[in-house]
């Protein structure tokens, strides 16, 4: 039905029963009380009708979605019916010079009976007229984690919405209050979370939904786990925060993936320290149009800076984080900015045209084997970019520079994570002979969903259908996600003192081929179905990363899951001495690692 049907479907049955209603009124009265003439009646029906449709349209009466009605809807049909009665009662007095007290509360009463009745019914037809017509097609058996105020939403959502195609047949929830209970007078909850496997196998469930967005990463890998054994999908609803403010739809699921399981529990940011430090500030990130730099640029802007300058080398790169950011209502200006670190002349054009007070530098290549063909490139970017970047922070007076560096940078065997060593020596260096600016490194492992990042890769090797290529079968790596890594970044500046090397507890290692196992089963295979190869170590890689060499660690926390290590300063003008001297590209990668070594 349209709009302008519905609309005047609405307004005829309202007129009926606004019409009718008093004469209805006084034929019940009329025997005990009234001695009312049928022109009166006439009147008050006329000045009834009319003040029910100005009310009905002040109340927005005629253009709700009454299929989703709730209390809301009701209290306007109250608010409005009762306004209508109450101007009837005094055009009444006024015209008549009497009261009809008796008439008008019976007539008001069932306005309220007969017109909250015409809009209910609406949403009944609609959940059990056209869901029993929905329900004879194949409706997905759905089980709900959670009978909290998240689960009873997305049940009412789910009911009133076909189109999800699933059918919510039973709930779970660890309260032990909510055992028994019906929800929205349809889904029980008939146990806890140890029930799933019992109840996926007594209902014909073929989907869970977890309607507990704050679960953390093990209850939510134990569900994953018994549900994944009974070859049921797992999906996850969104924040009820997200959901309450309208920033996303309830029937927004997600599928629960890898990512999921991986990431830690996340740490609780100072966010009023960060306020203060970035508000009405001007930021620069560079690389800000890779995975990490894009992140913070998303995180920061949340802290209200006056300014963000988005530097990047690649301009297609560069345009997508603007034009996403653009879309965001924040009361930030972005200034895009093409510029290459390495040149060291455009970067201190740029501090002398923006004057940064806080510099997020991300640019970096970070890809390990093709640093190993590449080597004088990774010096060139990752050294001599850092240090051009730094050198201008501190020449224009930046309060604040924080680099991103890598867990490659511990005991490196390659070249990526040797001039990511290198790049953090410069830091340290420089902030002990800065004045105003104080400079800092941030360290973590490999970043969830980054460009680099091995889950990438292989999901598209799942999806050509196998075989997943593993490195060694002993390779282990530590993983976080881009939010986490770039909050962790972010926290750094308002902890940094000057020459540290922050680094988080990211936990207990993840080894590479349990997580292609995963993946695949993830994906509804099983490892005979796509297989595993092992295609040998590359160039460079180490089996084992680590956060920090045992010289390096401070036991005690600096902030929840956040550690720092010991400052390690030597004087820059020998740093730079030892970067003049790596020569030709055949004894480059000799020298690099050479230094770093003597110098751990």
């Amino acid at each position: 039905m349209g709009a302008k049907q519905r609309y005047f479907l609405l307004l005829l049955v309202d007129s009926i029963i606004v019409t009718f209603s008093v004469f209805l009124g006084y034929y019940i009265l009329a025997p005990f009380f009234l001695q009312y003439t049928l022109p009166v009646l006439a009147v008050t029906s006329i000045i009834l009708l009319i003040s029910h449709h100005v009310f009905a349209y002040t109340f927005n009466l005629y253009h709700r979605a009454w299929e989703y009605a709730s209390v809301r809807e009701l209290i306007s049909i109250a608010q409005a019916v009762t306004a209508t009665i109450l101007t009837t009662y005094i055009l009444n007095m006024l015209l008549f010079q009497t009261t009809f007290t008796r008439l008008m509360i019976i007539t008001w009463m069932m306005h309220l009976i007969l017109i909250g009745g015409s809009r209910l019914s609406w949403r009944v037809s609609r959940r059990y007229i056209v869901g029993q017509n929905s329900n004879n097609e194949k409706m997905t058996k759905t089980m709900i984690v959670g009978a909290g105020k998240g689960g009873v939403i997305l049940i009412k959502q789910i009911m009133d919405t076909p189109g999800m195609g699933m059918d919510p047949v039973v709930a779970v929830d660890d309260d032990p209050t909510k055992q028994r209970m019906e929800l929205i007078g349809k889904v029980k909850v008939e146990g806890t979370r140890k029930d799933i496997h019992r109840l996926i196998s007594k209902y014909g469930i073929k989907k869970v939904v977890i309607a507990i967005p704050s679960l953390s990463k093990s209850e939510l890998n134990e569900i994953h786990s018994v549900a994944n054994a009974d070859g049921v999908e797992v999906m996850i609803m969104p924040n009820i925060d997200d959901i309450m403010t309208g920033r996303v739809e309830v029937n927004a699921l997600k599928k629960v993936e890898v990512e999921d399981l991986l990431g830690r529990e996340p740490v609780e940011l100072d966010t009023d320290g960060i306020e203060d430090q970035v508000r009405d500030k001007s930021i620069l990130v560079t690389g800000a149009g890779g995975s990490i730099g894009s992140e913070i640029v998303r995180q920061i802007s949340k802290f209200q800076p006056r300014k963000i300058v988005l530097l990047g080398h690649g301009e297609n790169s560069i345009y997508t984080i603007l034009e996403e950011m653009s879309q965001i209502k924040a009361n930030v200006e972005y200034f895009p900015v093409i510029a290459d670190v390495q040149d060291k002349e455009r970067m201190q054009e740029v501090f002398e045209a923006y004057q940064p007070h806080i510099v997020y530098h991300a640019a970096a290549h970070k890809h390990v084997p093709l640093m190993e063909a590449n080597p004088r490139e990774a010096v060139k970017n990752n050294i001599v970019g850092t240090k051009n970047t730094a050198e201008a922070a501190c020449e224009f007076q930046a309060e604040k520079f924080v680099m991103i560096s890598t867990d490659k940078a511990v005991n490196p065997p390659n070249v990526m994570g040797a001039t990511k060593r290198v790049a953090e020596m410069v830091v340290q260096a420089l902030d002990a002979e800065a004045e105003h600016t104080t400079l800092v490194a941030v360290r973590f492992g490999n970043v969830l969903g980054s460009r680099g990042s091995v889950i990438p890769k292989f999901r598209k090797q799942i999806e050509a259908g196998g075989p997943v290529t593993v490195t060694d079968e002993r390779m282990t790596r530590y993983f976080m996600t881009m939010p986490e890594a770039s909050r962790l970044v972010i926290q750094a500046g308002t902890l940094a003192e000057g020459g540290e090397v922050f680094v988080l507890d990211m936990g207990e290692p993840v080894k590479i081929v349990d997580l292609a196992k995963n993946m695949i089963r993830f994906s509804g295979f099983k490892e005979d179905e796509i297989g595993i190869e092992i295609s040998g170590i590359r160039a460079g890689e180490k089996l084992y990363e680590e956060l920090l060499d045992e010289d390096e660690i401070h036991s005690d926390q600096v902030y929840t899951k956040i550690y720092r290590g010991k400052t390690l300063t030597y004087p820059i003008s020998e740093i730079e001495k030892n970067i003049n001297r790596l020569g030709n590209e055949s004894n480059i990668k000799e020298l690099l690692l050479n230094y770093v070594n003597q110098r751990a």
